[in-house]
């Protein structure tokens, strides 16, 4: 009876080894799957911010293009917006930004020398009824689809600077000027933002000297 009782103990001594295996690899598979289900979130929601970035990009960019066909002359502007952007004369380059949606000026932004510049005193991205910034196609008449999808939830908003400059060759006491448009693009989500910026001239005998 002994050496039943003996070899009945060493059984149940091995039976309990290997549950205690078999539970401290179900732990491990189990830590491993919950790790490798983060990592899939992680970068499934990394690809979902880069790919609402890149549709904030693609709106900044529309928009810098939208503000370059006004500068250029768009048939779809209205004469007044036109006259304001002719060579030379500088009206409706206001301190601070023309504001109002029914404003000729509106998002003209005067240079501001060497105090800060106005796309850095300004709110670029407001769309109220005091909104500093001109929507994408208020003044080319170019429409962009918004709110569904993947697509911007709203359309983007620039503002233009007239800033001098002195060409090399130039006399001394000649000044001319180029367009210095800020643009910001909106994501799919709200709090995607992009902010483009570009630098525009008309070739002589455009709108800008």
């Amino acid at each position: 009876m002994a050496v039943f009782r003996q070899v009945g103990s060493t059984v149940l001594g091995e039976q309990g080894i290997a549950l205690l295996v078999t539970l401290l690899m179900l732990i491990a598979v189990l830590l491993l799957g919950a790790s490798a289900a983060r990592m899939a979130m992680l970068g499934e929601k990394a690809a979902r911010a880069e790919r609402d970035r890149y549709v904030a990009l693609q709106a900044a960019e529309d928009a810098l293009a939208d503000a370059e066909k006004e500068i250029n002359g768009s048939a779809a502007s209205a004469p007044a917006r036109t006259g304001l952007l002719a060579a030379g004369n500088g009206l409706g380059f206001i301190p601070g930004c023309g504001v109002g949606a029914d404003n000729p000026a509106l998002g003209l932004c005067a240079y501001a020398g060497a105090d800060a510049p106005a796309w850095e005193m300004v709110d670029i991205g407001d769309d109220g009824a005091a909104s500093p910034s001109v929507p994408f196609g208020r003044f080319t008449g170019a429409a962009m689809e918004t709110g569904q999808g993947f697509l911007p939830f709203k359309r983007p908003r620039y503002i233009i600077e007239r800033v001098p400059y002195h060409p090399p060759g130039a006399d001394a006491g000649s000044t001319h000027y180029f367009y210095r448009v800020t643009a910001i693009g909106f994501g799919a989500r709200e709090s995607t933002e992009v902010v483009l910026q570009g630098s525009y001239r008309q070739a002589d005998g455009g709108g800008a000297p």
